[in-house]
């Protein structure tokens, strides 16, 4: 995955610790550290906190250009994740890929994993290229 022409975050992902890690034709990536106000009231990261992952990654996976210049934005339609375990270690990982559409509509899967690999999420996404 390219690196050259990546984004910095948008307000809510800085606040969220949430960082472009990857972005490329139908593919992104993006990654956050575990910390103290990702956890819910078990001591795991709040699903939440997964699912605005997977969307990111998701919405980017559809929205890459190549050209800086030429940015386009998205609009998720539909977002169905799946939640399958909890990180073994302490970085989070979402990794989206455009599968299918056209102009306007297209679809995507995601999955979310740790550094070790653990495989926390599951996702599919339908998402809308903004006029």
């Amino acid at each position: 995955m390219k690196t050259s022409l990546l984004e910095g975050p948008s307000a809510a992902l800085a606040h969220l610790g949430i960082e472009m890690t990857g972005w490329d034709h139908d593919v992104a990536r993006f990654e956050a550290t575990v910390a103290p106000f990702h956890l819910n009231r078990s001591e795991i990261p709040h699903g939440g906190i997964y699912a605005t992952m997977l969307d990111t990654a998701m919405g980017y996976a559809g929205a890459y250009t190549g050209d800086p210049d030429q940015r386009r934005m998205t609009l998720t339609l539909s977002l169905n994740i799946s939640y399958l375990s909890r990180p073994k270690g302490s970085r989070l990982i979402a990794v989206g890929q455009r599968i299918g559409g056209g102009a306007k509509t297209f679809f995507t899967d995601g999955r979310l994993m740790d550094e070790t690999g653990e495989l926390i999420a599951t996702a599919q996404g339908t998402f809308r290229v903004r006029s």
